[in-house]
Protein backbone atom coordinates (compact mmCIF):
# COMPACT_ATOMS: atom_id res chain seq x y z
CA UNK A 1 0.00 0.00 0.00
CA UNK A 2 1.25 3.47 -0.83
CA UNK A 3 1.99 5.60 2.23
CA UNK A 4 0.06 8.42 0.53
CA UNK A 5 -3.13 6.41 1.09
CA UNK A 6 -2.58 6.59 4.85
CA UNK A 7 -1.80 10.31 4.70
CA UNK A 8 -4.92 10.99 2.61
CA UNK A 9 -7.06 9.02 5.05
CA UNK A 10 -5.69 11.03 7.98
CA UNK A 11 -6.61 14.22 6.15
CA UNK A 12 -10.07 12.89 5.35
CA UNK A 13 -10.68 12.00 9.00
CA UNK A 14 -9.58 15.44 10.14
CA UNK A 15 -11.80 17.18 7.60
CA UNK A 16 -15.13 15.71 8.75
CA UNK A 17 -17.05 15.98 12.00
CA UNK A 18 -19.09 12.86 11.31
CA UNK A 19 -18.01 9.94 13.49
CA UNK A 20 -19.62 7.56 11.01
CA UNK A 21 -17.60 9.04 8.14
CA UNK A 22 -14.38 8.95 10.15
CA UNK A 23 -14.91 5.30 11.03
CA UNK A 24 -15.70 4.39 7.42
CA UNK A 25 -12.54 6.10 6.10
CA UNK A 26 -10.32 4.42 8.69
CA UNK A 27 -11.95 1.03 8.16
CA UNK A 28 -11.45 1.20 4.38
CA UNK A 29 -7.69 1.75 4.59
CA UNK A 30 -7.26 -0.91 7.30
CA UNK A 31 -9.25 -3.45 5.30
CA UNK A 32 -6.99 -2.90 2.27
CA UNK A 33 -3.73 -3.15 4.23
CA UNK A 34 -1.61 -6.29 3.96
CA UNK A 35 -0.98 -8.37 7.11
CA UNK A 36 2.42 -6.73 7.57
CA UNK A 37 0.95 -3.26 7.09
CA UNK A 38 -1.99 -3.43 9.49
CA UNK A 39 -0.03 -2.77 12.71
CA UNK A 40 1.95 0.31 11.55
CA UNK A 41 -1.04 1.79 9.73
CA UNK A 42 -3.20 1.37 12.84
CA UNK A 43 -0.54 3.00 15.00
CA UNK A 44 0.02 5.94 12.65
CA UNK A 45 -3.68 6.71 12.31
CA UNK A 46 -4.01 6.55 16.09
CA UNK A 47 -1.18 9.09 16.33
CA UNK A 48 1.87 7.07 17.44
CA UNK A 49 4.65 4.82 16.13
CA UNK A 50 5.31 1.18 16.93
CA UNK A 51 8.89 2.17 17.76
CA UNK A 52 7.85 4.61 20.49
CA UNK A 53 10.28 7.48 20.85
CA UNK A 54 12.99 7.84 18.22
CA UNK A 55 15.03 10.50 20.01
CA UNK A 56 14.29 13.04 17.29
CA UNK A 57 13.37 16.46 18.63
CA UNK A 58 11.83 19.47 16.97
CA UNK A 59 15.23 21.09 16.52
CA UNK A 60 16.32 18.17 14.33
CA UNK A 61 13.01 18.03 12.48
CA UNK A 62 12.96 21.74 11.74
CA UNK A 63 16.61 21.68 10.71
CA UNK A 64 16.07 19.30 7.78
CA UNK A 65 15.53 21.36 4.62
CA UNK A 66 15.05 19.20 1.56
CA UNK A 67 12.87 19.38 -1.52
CA UNK A 68 9.89 17.00 -1.42
CA UNK A 69 9.25 14.34 -4.05
CA UNK A 70 6.94 15.31 -6.89
CA UNK A 71 4.95 12.07 -6.88
CA UNK A 72 4.15 9.54 -4.12
CA UNK A 73 6.31 6.42 -4.24
CA UNK A 74 6.85 5.44 -0.61
CA UNK A 75 5.22 2.20 0.48
CA UNK A 76 4.04 1.62 4.05
CA UNK A 77 6.84 -0.92 4.47
CA UNK A 78 9.44 1.62 3.32
CA UNK A 79 8.34 4.10 5.97
CA UNK A 80 8.19 1.49 8.72
CA UNK A 81 11.71 0.29 7.87
CA UNK A 82 13.00 3.87 7.96
CA UNK A 83 11.38 4.43 11.36
CA UNK A 84 13.03 1.23 12.61
CA UNK A 85 16.40 2.53 11.50
CA UNK A 86 15.78 5.92 13.14
CA UNK A 87 14.76 4.25 16.41
CA UNK A 88 17.92 2.14 16.32
CA UNK A 89 20.07 5.29 16.24
CA UNK A 90 19.83 5.82 19.97
CA UNK A 91 22.23 7.80 22.07
CA UNK A 92 23.86 11.18 21.64
CA UNK A 93 26.97 12.58 20.05
CA UNK A 94 27.82 14.16 16.75
CA UNK A 95 28.22 10.83 14.98
CA UNK A 96 24.80 9.57 15.99
CA UNK A 97 23.22 12.95 15.30
CA UNK A 98 24.72 13.09 11.82
CA UNK A 99 23.49 9.57 10.94
CA UNK A 100 20.05 10.39 12.34
CA UNK A 101 19.86 13.58 10.25
CA UNK A 102 21.00 11.70 7.14
CA UNK A 103 18.38 8.96 7.66
CA UNK A 104 15.67 11.55 8.27
CA UNK A 105 16.71 13.54 5.19
CA UNK A 106 16.55 10.40 3.06
CA UNK A 107 13.04 9.62 4.29
CA UNK A 108 11.69 13.15 3.88
CA UNK A 109 13.37 13.48 0.48
CA UNK A 110 11.43 10.46 -0.77
CA UNK A 111 8.16 11.86 0.61
CA UNK A 112 5.78 14.28 -1.07
CA UNK A 113 5.00 17.56 0.65
CA UNK A 114 1.84 16.12 2.25
CA UNK A 115 3.64 12.94 3.31
CA UNK A 116 6.51 14.99 4.75
CA UNK A 117 4.18 17.10 6.86
CA UNK A 118 2.52 13.94 8.17
CA UNK A 119 5.89 12.38 9.03
CA UNK A 120 7.13 15.48 10.82
CA UNK A 121 3.95 15.58 12.92
CA UNK A 122 4.19 11.83 13.59
CA UNK A 123 7.84 11.99 14.66
CA UNK A 124 7.19 15.11 16.71
CA UNK A 125 4.24 13.57 18.55
CA UNK A 126 1.78 16.07 17.13
CA UNK A 127 -0.45 13.46 15.51
CA UNK A 128 -1.75 12.48 18.96
CA UNK A 129 -4.57 14.87 18.16
CA UNK A 130 -5.64 12.67 15.25
CA UNK A 131 -7.88 9.60 15.42
CA UNK A 132 -8.15 8.55 19.05
CA UNK A 133 -8.24 5.03 20.41
CA UNK A 134 -12.00 4.82 20.83
CA UNK A 135 -12.54 5.72 17.18
CA UNK A 136 -9.85 3.28 16.05
CA UNK A 137 -11.51 0.45 18.00
CA UNK A 138 -14.71 1.04 16.03
CA UNK A 139 -12.71 1.29 12.79
CA UNK A 140 -10.95 -2.02 13.45
CA UNK A 141 -14.32 -3.70 13.99
CA UNK A 142 -15.68 -2.21 10.76
CA UNK A 143 -12.49 -3.12 8.85
CA UNK A 144 -12.64 -6.73 10.02
CA UNK A 145 -16.26 -6.87 8.89
CA UNK A 146 -15.26 -5.48 5.47
CA UNK A 147 -12.32 -7.87 5.15
CA UNK A 148 -14.55 -10.86 5.86
CA UNK A 149 -16.65 -9.97 2.80
CA UNK A 150 -13.60 -10.59 0.59
CA UNK A 151 -13.67 -14.23 1.70
CA UNK A 152 -17.28 -14.56 0.55
CA UNK A 153 -18.74 -14.73 4.05
CA UNK A 154 -19.70 -11.56 5.85
CA UNK A 155 -18.95 -11.70 9.57
CA UNK A 156 -20.25 -8.83 11.68
CA UNK A 157 -17.52 -7.94 14.18
CA UNK A 158 -18.87 -6.03 17.21
CA UNK A 159 -16.78 -3.14 18.54
CA UNK A 160 -17.14 -4.55 22.06
CA UNK A 161 -15.27 -7.71 21.03
CA UNK A 162 -12.43 -5.59 19.67
CA UNK A 163 -12.44 -3.40 22.78
CA UNK A 164 -12.17 -6.41 25.07
CA UNK A 165 -9.28 -7.90 23.09
CA UNK A 166 -7.56 -4.51 23.18
CA UNK A 167 -8.03 -4.33 26.95
CA UNK A 168 -6.48 -7.75 27.48
CA UNK A 169 -3.61 -7.37 25.01
CA UNK A 170 -2.89 -3.73 25.86
CA UNK A 171 -1.85 -3.15 22.23
CA UNK A 172 -4.20 -1.66 19.63
CA UNK A 173 -1.99 -2.47 16.58
CA UNK A 174 -1.71 -6.11 17.69
CA UNK A 175 -5.47 -6.24 18.21
CA UNK A 176 -6.03 -4.91 14.69
CA UNK A 177 -3.63 -7.51 13.26
CA UNK A 178 -5.49 -10.28 15.09
CA UNK A 179 -8.86 -9.07 13.80
CA UNK A 180 -7.75 -8.69 10.18
CA UNK A 181 -5.55 -11.78 9.85
CA UNK A 182 -8.23 -14.36 10.63
CA UNK A 183 -11.01 -15.91 8.56
CA UNK A 184 -13.05 -15.88 11.77
CA UNK A 185 -12.18 -12.52 13.38
CA UNK A 186 -14.73 -12.79 16.18
CA UNK A 187 -13.34 -16.13 17.33
CA UNK A 188 -9.76 -14.86 17.01
CA UNK A 189 -10.51 -11.78 19.10
CA UNK A 190 -12.47 -13.73 21.68
CA UNK A 191 -9.49 -16.07 22.02
CA UNK A 192 -7.35 -13.17 23.28
CA UNK A 193 -7.08 -13.69 27.00
CA UNK A 194 -5.36 -12.27 30.01
CA UNK A 195 -1.70 -13.26 30.19
CA UNK A 196 0.23 -12.92 33.40
CA UNK A 197 3.25 -10.67 32.75
CA UNK A 198 1.42 -8.83 29.94
CA UNK A 199 -0.23 -5.63 31.22
CA UNK A 200 -3.97 -5.08 30.86
CA UNK A 201 -5.42 -1.70 30.02
CA UNK A 202 -6.87 -0.26 33.25
CA UNK A 203 -10.55 0.21 33.96
CA UNK A 204 -11.49 3.86 34.35
CA UNK A 205 -14.09 5.74 36.36
CA UNK A 206 -16.51 8.47 35.37
CA UNK A 207 -16.88 11.64 37.43
CA UNK A 208 -19.99 11.54 39.60
CA UNK A 209 -22.05 14.72 39.85
CA UNK A 210 -22.87 14.06 43.51
CA UNK A 211 -23.26 11.19 45.94
CA UNK A 212 -27.03 11.37 45.53
CA UNK A 213 -26.81 11.13 41.74
CA UNK A 214 -24.31 8.27 41.92
CA UNK A 215 -26.48 6.30 44.34
CA UNK A 216 -29.43 6.86 42.01
CA UNK A 217 -27.34 5.35 39.19
CA UNK A 218 -25.89 2.40 41.09
CA UNK A 219 -28.38 1.61 43.83
CA UNK A 220 -27.40 -0.06 47.10
CA UNK A 221 -25.22 -2.92 45.80
CA UNK A 222 -22.06 -0.84 45.97
CA UNK A 223 -18.73 -0.39 47.68
CA UNK A 224 -17.38 3.04 48.65
CA UNK A 225 -13.56 3.21 48.62
CA UNK A 226 -10.99 5.84 49.43
CA UNK A 227 -9.70 7.46 46.25
CA UNK A 228 -6.00 7.68 46.96
CA UNK A 229 -3.96 10.61 45.70
CA UNK A 230 -1.24 8.30 44.42
CA UNK A 231 0.11 6.64 41.29
CA UNK A 232 -1.83 3.81 39.66
CA UNK A 233 0.01 0.47 39.55
CA UNK A 234 -0.66 -2.90 37.97
CA UNK A 235 1.31 -5.75 39.56
CA UNK A 236 1.93 -9.18 38.00
CA UNK A 237 3.58 -12.15 39.66
CA UNK A 238 4.52 -15.58 38.31
CA UNK A 239 6.52 -17.61 40.78
CA UNK A 240 9.34 -15.39 42.02
CA UNK A 241 9.11 -13.06 39.03
CA UNK A 242 7.31 -9.78 39.69
CA UNK A 243 6.71 -6.95 37.24
CA UNK A 244 4.96 -3.64 37.82
CA UNK A 245 3.42 -1.24 35.29
CA UNK A 246 2.13 2.32 35.54
CA UNK A 247 -1.27 3.58 34.47
CA UNK A 248 0.13 4.15 30.96
CA UNK A 249 1.50 0.58 30.84
CA UNK A 250 5.11 1.68 31.15
CA UNK A 251 7.11 -0.79 33.19
CA UNK A 252 8.34 0.65 36.50
CA UNK A 253 9.50 -2.57 38.22
CA UNK A 254 13.01 -1.32 38.96
CA UNK A 255 11.62 1.88 40.54
CA UNK A 256 9.43 0.11 43.13
CA UNK A 257 11.52 -2.52 44.96
CA UNK A 258 9.25 -2.33 48.00
CA UNK A 259 6.23 -3.39 45.89
CA UNK A 260 8.22 -6.22 44.32
CA UNK A 261 9.27 -7.49 47.77
CA UNK A 262 5.73 -7.27 49.14
CA UNK A 263 4.28 -9.11 46.14
CA UNK A 264 6.81 -11.93 46.39
CA UNK A 265 5.58 -12.54 49.92
CA UNK A 266 1.92 -12.98 48.98
CA UNK A 267 0.36 -16.47 49.31
CA UNK A 268 -0.01 -17.07 45.55
CA UNK A 269 1.91 -18.49 42.61
CA UNK A 270 0.38 -16.25 39.94
CA UNK A 271 -1.56 -13.03 40.44
CA UNK A 272 -2.52 -9.76 38.73
CA UNK A 273 -3.41 -6.86 41.03
CA UNK A 274 -4.68 -3.34 40.38
CA UNK A 275 -3.97 -0.59 42.88
CA UNK A 276 -2.24 2.63 43.85
CA UNK A 277 1.03 3.50 45.49
CA UNK A 278 1.68 6.70 47.39
CA UNK A 279 4.13 8.47 49.61
CA UNK A 280 3.09 8.81 53.25
CA UNK A 281 4.13 11.44 55.81
CA UNK A 282 5.33 10.59 59.32
CA UNK A 283 1.81 11.07 60.69
CA UNK A 284 0.47 8.49 58.25
CA UNK A 285 -1.30 10.98 56.02
CA UNK A 286 -0.69 10.84 52.25
CA UNK A 287 1.76 13.27 50.75
CA UNK A 288 0.90 15.32 47.66
CA UNK A 289 0.55 13.48 44.36
CA UNK A 290 3.71 15.09 42.99
CA UNK A 291 5.67 13.68 45.94
CA UNK A 292 4.28 10.23 45.23
CA UNK A 293 5.44 10.50 41.63
CA UNK A 294 8.88 11.71 42.73
CA UNK A 295 9.00 8.93 45.32
CA UNK A 296 9.04 6.19 42.69
CA UNK A 297 12.48 4.68 43.05
CA UNK A 298 13.02 5.88 46.60
CA UNK A 299 11.78 2.68 48.25
CA UNK A 300 9.47 4.78 50.44
CA UNK A 301 6.17 4.10 48.71
CA UNK A 302 3.18 2.28 50.22
CA UNK A 303 1.07 0.13 47.87
CA UNK A 304 -2.68 -0.38 48.28
CA UNK A 305 -4.88 -2.60 46.13
CA UNK A 306 -8.50 -2.42 45.02
CA UNK A 307 -8.85 -5.21 42.44
CA UNK A 308 -7.65 -8.69 41.55
CA UNK A 309 -7.76 -9.73 37.88
CA UNK A 310 -6.12 -13.16 38.15
CA UNK A 311 -5.29 -15.66 40.87
CA UNK A 312 -3.42 -18.95 40.51
CA UNK A 313 -4.53 -19.82 36.99
CA UNK A 314 -8.03 -18.36 37.26
CA UNK A 315 -8.88 -15.19 35.30
CA UNK A 316 -11.29 -12.95 37.19
CA UNK A 317 -11.99 -10.05 34.79
CA UNK A 318 -15.45 -11.44 33.97
CA UNK A 319 -16.31 -12.12 37.60
CA UNK A 320 -18.32 -9.50 39.52
CA UNK A 321 -16.38 -7.01 41.60
CA UNK A 322 -17.70 -8.59 44.79
CA UNK A 323 -15.97 -11.87 43.86
CA UNK A 324 -12.77 -10.10 42.86
CA UNK A 325 -12.72 -8.19 46.15
CA UNK A 326 -13.12 -11.41 48.13
CA UNK A 327 -10.15 -12.94 46.32
CA UNK A 328 -8.19 -9.72 46.82
CA UNK A 329 -8.77 -9.67 50.57
CA UNK A 330 -7.55 -13.27 50.90
CA UNK A 331 -4.34 -12.37 49.05
CA UNK A 332 -3.29 -8.92 50.29
CA UNK A 333 -5.04 -8.68 53.68
CA UNK A 334 -4.75 -5.20 55.16
CA UNK A 335 -3.33 -3.83 51.91
CA UNK A 336 -6.90 -3.52 50.55
CA UNK A 337 -7.85 0.14 50.11
CA UNK A 338 -10.17 1.23 52.98
CA UNK A 339 -13.79 0.76 51.98
CA UNK A 340 -17.38 0.23 53.10
CA UNK A 341 -19.57 -2.43 51.45
CA UNK A 342 -23.33 -1.90 50.93
CA UNK A 343 -23.53 1.26 53.01
CA UNK A 344 -26.72 3.16 53.69
CA UNK A 345 -26.79 6.62 52.07
CA UNK A 346 -25.86 8.10 55.45
CA UNK A 347 -22.96 5.68 55.91
CA UNK A 348 -21.79 6.34 52.34
CA UNK A 349 -21.68 10.07 53.06
CA UNK A 350 -19.73 9.40 56.25
CA UNK A 351 -17.26 7.22 54.31
CA UNK A 352 -16.67 10.02 51.81
CA UNK A 353 -16.16 12.54 54.61
CA UNK A 354 -13.78 10.10 56.28
CA UNK A 355 -11.69 9.77 53.11
CA UNK A 356 -11.34 13.55 52.87
CA UNK A 357 -10.51 13.82 56.57
CA UNK A 358 -7.76 11.22 56.05
CA UNK A 359 -6.19 13.45 53.39
CA UNK A 360 -7.38 11.50 50.34
CA UNK A 361 -8.67 13.27 47.23
CA UNK A 362 -12.16 11.76 47.41
CA UNK A 363 -13.94 8.43 47.08
CA UNK A 364 -14.79 5.80 44.49
CA UNK A 365 -18.28 4.31 44.35
CA UNK A 366 -18.38 0.99 42.49
CA UNK A 367 -21.15 -1.44 41.56
CA UNK A 368 -20.51 -4.81 43.18
CA UNK A 369 -21.82 -6.65 40.11
CA UNK A 370 -19.49 -4.82 37.68
CA UNK A 371 -16.99 -6.78 35.59
CA UNK A 372 -13.56 -5.37 34.77
CA UNK A 373 -13.74 -3.43 31.50
CA UNK A 374 -11.44 -0.87 29.91
CA UNK A 375 -11.96 1.66 27.16
CA UNK A 376 -14.98 3.87 27.57
CA UNK A 377 -15.58 5.41 30.95
CA UNK A 378 -18.68 3.64 32.17
CA UNK A 379 -21.03 4.38 35.05
CA UNK A 380 -20.13 1.23 37.00
CA UNK A 381 -17.25 3.07 38.70
CA UNK A 382 -17.77 6.70 39.68
CA UNK A 383 -15.44 9.08 41.47
CA UNK A 384 -16.81 11.54 44.01
CA UNK A 385 -14.69 14.59 44.78
CA UNK A 386 -15.48 17.71 46.79
CA UNK A 387 -15.44 19.89 43.65
CA UNK A 388 -15.40 19.47 39.89
CA UNK A 389 -11.99 18.38 38.65
CA UNK A 390 -11.10 17.52 35.09
CA UNK A 391 -8.00 16.25 33.34
CA UNK A 392 -7.24 18.51 30.38
CA UNK A 393 -4.33 18.98 27.98
CA UNK A 394 -2.01 21.99 27.80
CA UNK A 395 -2.06 23.36 24.24
CA UNK A 396 0.09 26.47 24.78
CA UNK A 397 1.48 28.75 27.46
CA UNK A 398 1.84 32.55 27.55
CA UNK A 399 4.79 34.47 28.95
CA UNK A 400 3.89 36.17 32.23
CA UNK A 401 3.94 39.85 33.06
CA UNK A 402 4.61 41.80 36.23
CA UNK A 403 5.82 39.48 38.99
CA UNK A 404 5.59 36.57 36.53
CA UNK A 405 7.69 38.24 33.84
CA UNK A 406 10.22 35.78 32.44
CA UNK A 407 8.14 32.76 33.41
CA UNK A 408 5.80 30.69 31.27
CA UNK A 409 2.55 31.33 33.09
CA UNK A 410 -0.98 31.36 31.63
CA UNK A 411 -1.76 27.91 30.14
CA UNK A 412 -4.20 27.23 27.30
CA UNK A 413 -6.44 24.28 28.17
CA UNK A 414 -7.79 21.72 25.70
CA UNK A 415 -10.56 19.14 26.02
CA UNK A 416 -10.56 15.92 24.01
CA UNK A 417 -12.77 15.36 20.94
CA UNK A 418 -12.77 12.81 18.12
CA UNK A 419 -10.69 15.29 16.11
CA UNK A 420 -8.10 15.93 18.80
CA UNK A 421 -8.21 18.75 21.35
CA UNK A 422 -10.18 21.98 21.38
CA UNK A 423 -9.41 24.99 23.54
CA UNK A 424 -11.83 25.61 26.40
CA UNK A 425 -10.05 28.18 28.54
CA UNK A 426 -6.92 29.61 30.11
CA UNK A 427 -5.66 29.85 33.67
CA UNK A 428 -2.68 30.76 35.81
CA UNK A 429 -4.50 30.37 39.12
CA UNK A 430 -3.17 27.82 41.58
CA UNK A 431 0.39 28.07 40.28
CA UNK A 432 3.18 28.34 42.81
CA UNK A 433 6.64 29.71 42.01
CA UNK A 434 7.78 26.10 41.77
CA UNK A 435 5.04 25.43 39.20
CA UNK A 436 6.08 28.46 37.14
CA UNK A 437 9.70 27.36 37.25
CA UNK A 438 8.79 23.82 36.21
CA UNK A 439 6.63 25.06 33.32
CA UNK A 440 9.37 27.38 32.06
CA UNK A 441 11.96 24.59 32.16
CA UNK A 442 9.71 21.82 30.80
CA UNK A 443 7.34 23.28 28.23
CA UNK A 444 9.99 24.20 25.59
CA UNK A 445 10.73 20.48 25.21
CA UNK A 446 7.21 20.12 23.78
CA UNK A 447 7.32 23.28 21.65
CA UNK A 448 5.98 23.29 18.10
CA UNK A 449 6.18 27.05 17.48
CA UNK A 450 6.09 30.37 19.27
CA UNK A 451 5.37 34.03 18.82
CA UNK A 452 6.21 37.05 20.95
CA UNK A 453 3.69 36.12 23.64
CA UNK A 454 2.97 32.40 23.46
CA UNK A 455 4.76 29.05 23.22
CA UNK A 456 2.62 26.46 21.39
CA UNK A 457 2.99 22.85 22.53
CA UNK A 458 2.44 19.32 21.35
CA UNK A 459 -0.69 18.04 23.13
CA UNK A 460 1.10 15.68 25.52
CA UNK A 461 1.03 17.41 28.93
CA UNK A 462 -1.96 16.53 31.12
CA UNK A 463 -3.06 18.88 33.91
CA UNK A 464 -5.78 18.39 36.50
CA UNK A 465 -7.99 21.47 36.75
CA UNK A 466 -10.47 22.31 39.49
CA UNK A 467 -13.36 24.55 38.50
CA UNK A 468 -16.61 25.95 39.78
CA UNK A 469 -18.59 25.12 36.67
CA UNK A 470 -18.90 25.48 32.91
CA UNK A 471 -20.79 28.09 30.92
CA UNK A 472 -21.62 28.60 27.27
CA UNK A 473 -19.16 30.92 25.55
CA UNK A 474 -18.22 32.06 22.06
CA UNK A 475 -14.75 33.07 23.21
CA UNK A 476 -13.16 29.64 22.81
CA UNK A 477 -13.48 27.10 19.96
CA UNK A 478 -15.08 24.52 22.26
CA UNK A 479 -18.10 26.75 22.77
CA UNK A 480 -17.69 26.64 26.56
CA UNK A 481 -15.68 28.50 29.18
CA UNK A 482 -14.44 27.23 32.54
CA UNK A 483 -15.56 29.12 35.66
CA UNK A 484 -12.81 29.90 38.18
CA UNK A 485 -10.40 27.28 36.82
CA UNK A 486 -7.28 26.60 38.85
CA UNK A 487 -4.37 24.17 38.52
CA UNK A 488 -4.45 21.26 40.96
CA UNK A 489 -1.47 19.26 39.66
CA UNK A 490 0.20 17.96 36.54
CA UNK A 491 -0.56 14.33 35.73
CA UNK A 492 2.61 12.57 34.58
CA UNK A 493 0.81 9.27 35.04
CA UNK A 494 -2.11 9.93 32.68
CA UNK A 495 -2.01 9.59 28.86
CA UNK A 496 -3.78 12.21 26.75
CA UNK A 497 -6.18 9.55 25.48
CA UNK A 498 -7.70 9.31 28.98
CA UNK A 499 -8.30 13.02 29.49
CA UNK A 500 -11.81 14.43 29.82
CA UNK A 501 -13.88 15.13 26.73
CA UNK A 502 -15.57 18.28 25.49
CA UNK A 503 -18.92 16.48 25.85
CA UNK A 504 -18.20 15.89 29.56
CA UNK A 505 -17.58 19.61 30.08
CA UNK A 506 -20.64 20.57 28.05
CA UNK A 507 -22.79 18.41 30.32
CA UNK A 508 -22.02 20.85 33.18
CA UNK A 509 -23.05 23.98 31.26
CA UNK A 510 -25.21 26.50 33.05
Amino acid sequence: MLFSRVVATSGEVGATRSRKAKTAALAAVLADASPDEVAPVTAWLAGFMLQGRTGIGWRTLSGVEIDPAAQPSLEVGDVEAALDRLAALAGSGSGVGARRTAELSSLLGAATADEGRFLVRLLGGELRQGALEGLMVEAVAAAATLASEATGRRVQVPAEVVRRAFMLSGQLPETARTALASDDPVAALEAVGLEVMRPVRPMLASPGDSLEATLADLGTEIVVEHKLDGARIQVHRRGDEVRVWSRTLHEITDAVPEIVALTRGLPVETVVLDGETLAVAEDGRPRAFQESMKGLGSGAMQPWFFDCLHRDGRDLVDEPLETRRRELAEIVGDRVIPSVVRPTPERAAQAIDGALAAGQEGSMVKALDSTYTAGRRGKAWQKIKPSHTFDLVVLACEWGSGRRRGWLSNIHLGARTDDGFVMVGKTFKGMTDETLRWQTETFPRYETSRDAYTVYLRPEIVVEIELDGVQTSTRYPGGVALRFARVVRYRDDKPVGETDTLDTLRALRR
